[in-house]
């Protein structure tokens, strides 16, 4: 199943989402829902908040980079309960995008080494270091699950000035060519 994506003003975007276990109701199916919601949008990653959801699961699949960063062309993740333990390395200033924000792009300063501790799709325990922009996308999808939207790190004047173009995203006053659901009004 296809789903919308919630867009910025939905509450569920700004909930600190909650761990799942093996319990959960229809997990595998949820991870094949999200990649292909992911994919249907043209997105990289996709966290569950973006699909209106509070558990605490993103994807991503980083694999159409792998032209530029071979060792991309085989990253395709589901993670589940993700922690970031430690944010090191210096902080690089990159542009990014959201699905939950279409049509807006703004620069971002992110540190550019995390290690994270996580469950795959097979409920297996992992303890990792991610660097570059694999670090990057990570520290985007992990900050839907806290509640955290890539314009909360713009300034303030930047946020004025952005405000009129986050208004419209939240009236659906946006062009996509994925299905969004805009707040309740």
């Amino acid at each position: 199943m296809i789903y919308p994506i919630t867009v910025f003003g939905d509450p569920v975007l700004r909930k600190v989402t909650t761990d799942i276990d093996q319990n959960y109701k229809g997990f595998e199916k949820l991870i094949e829902d999200m990649f292909d919601t992911m994919y249907n949008a043209e997105g990289i990653g996709l966290a569950a908040p973006q699909i209106g959801l509070t558990c605490r699961v993103f994807v991503v699949d980083l694999s159409p980079l792998g032209e530029e960063e071979p060792l991309l062309k085989d990253f395709i993740k589901a993670f589940i309960n993700p922690h970031i333990i430690e944010k090191s390395g210096d902080k690089v200033l990159m542009e990014e995008g959201c699905l939950s924000l279409p049509g807006l792009r703004e620069d971002v300063l992110r540190y550019d080494t995390i290690r994270m501790k996580y469950l795959d799709s097979n409920w297996q325990v992992h303890d990792e270091v991610f660097t570059g922009f694999t670090a990057r996308v990570l520290q985007h999808e992990y900050d839907h699950l806290e509640g955290v939207m890539f314009v909360d790190y713009c300034s303030p004047l930047k946020k004025r000035i952005l405000k009129g173009k986050l208004t419209d995203i939240s009236k659906g006053q946006v062009t996509t060519t994925y299905r969004i659901k805009v707040p309740r009004a």
